[in-house]
């Protein structure tokens, strides 16, 4: 039911171009994944993400459980049903987001995801799992693998996540030893608990920024005979150049005969150099997010060299041009111009917002089409 097929690879780098094939169809690697935490890619209809090139789409776990919950998407036939998209769905574990909605934990090892707000509370984990507050009023709930797993599985999406410990940022390596050890006994009680066949679960690898760590987690990861392979713990603080090296390190253990997913990964940048280094699938809010707030990528789309345009700044009032003349999205194809755009965004219309979403996304996804051509001809 799960293939990954190599169709391509690079003599200059370990980036290739691959076929996974999934129950909603295949997805041909690299691939971003566009996010759609609620259940929705904001602003998007789910035809518009088809025709910018979105193969697969993302919806979040722990966001989905709190509302409008997994009976209810369970009985709407699930999420495919529910949200009217017919094409691959990956549901994340909702480990990720049990430490960073919540108010750090009782290790005190997660400060860099404290929120100011008074309803966030403290995180406790047990062997078992996690017991945390909602961030929308505080109620208590628990996850752990078996219920993350029970979750996903109403969901039904294509590709689901072990639960794991997402190792925050700045932490010792015996802290990091420790997270990645839970993640590992977590990662058996995923496989024990999974009992859909038409999901494919992935492990996903942690070890922070520790190479010996690291190895020791792809090696753990790498003895279940799953359909894919995740690299967690990254983008949650670390510099570029410790994301890329991480990359390095797992994607030389992890199975090359199957797809390398590496979690919350989407400035342009980033995306070039971790395909470089043998990563097949990717996601990250990045493209929706600073669309919202006004910003847009535009330029090469080959390279390093694409610039962040701010619409909100005061010197795109008057400039009439079209926001990117060589996009070929809709935003730029119709001739919106940069001053209609940012009026749009000054007033907070929403079509603003969708405008600039449909630009940024296609951007990536023309960027992966160009890295992919690259790879063909051997230059990257």
């Amino acid at each position: 039911m799960f293939r990954y097929k190599i169709i391509k690879k690079s003599k200059a780098s370990k980036a290739r171009i691959g076929i996974f094939t999934t129950p909603h169809g295949v997805i041909e690697t690299p691939a971003f994944i566009p996010v759609g935490t609620v259940g929705a890619v904001k602003t998007m209809q789910p035809d518009e993400l088809e025709e910018n090139g979105a193969q697969i789409i993302l919806g979040n776990t722990y966001h989905l459980h709190l509302r409008p919950g997994e009976k209810l998407i369970k009985k709407a036939g699930g999420l495919h049903k529910f949200i009217k998209w017919d094409g691959p769905i990956l549901t994340d574990s909702g480990g990720y987001q049990v430490f960073s909605l919540s108010q750090g934990d009782e290790r005190g090892e997660n400060d860099c995801f404290k929120k100011a707000c008074s309803t966030f509370r403290q995180a406790k984990i047990s062997e078992r799992g996690v017991t945390f507050f909602s961030h929308l009023d505080g109620s208590k709930h628990f996850i752990g693998p078996k219920e993350s797993i029970k979750i996903q599985e109403d969901l039904g999406a294509d590709i689901i996540m072990a639960f794991d410990d997402c190792t925050p940022s700045g932490v010792s390596k015996e802290a990091a030893r420790k997270s990645m050890q839970r993640s590992h006994r977590w990662l058996k009680g995923c496989v024990k608990a999974k009992k859909r066949k038409d999901q494919a679960l992935f492990p996903i690898c942690q070890g922070s920024i520790f190479k010996d760590l690291r190895g020791e987690s792809a090696k753990e990861i790498s003895s279940y005979d799953l359909p894919g392979f995740a690299i967690g713990g990254v983008s949650v603080g670390e510099s570029k150049e410790k994301i890329y090296q991480v990359a390095d390190w797992c994607t030389d253990i992890l199975p090359e005969d199957k797809p390398r997913y590496l979690m919350g990964i989407g400035y342009p940048e980033d995306i070039i150099e971790v395909i470089k280094r043998g990563v097949d699938m990717f996601d990250c809010v990045l493209p929706t997010r600073l669309a919202r707030h006004g910003v847009v990528w535009i330029g090469s789309q080959s390279n390093h060299g694409y610039v962040s345009l701010d619409l909100r700044k005061s010197k795109s009032r008057g400039d009439l041009k079209p926001l990117d003349p060589s996009c070929d999205c809709y935003t730029c194809k119709t001739g919106f111009s940069r001053s209609y755009l940012k009026h749009l965004v000054s007033e907070r219309e929403p079509l603003g917002i969708h405008l600039l979403t449909i630009h940024n996304l296609r951007f990536v996804f023309n960027l992966i089409e160009n890295i992919k051509d690259l790879i063909r001809r051997g230059k990257i």
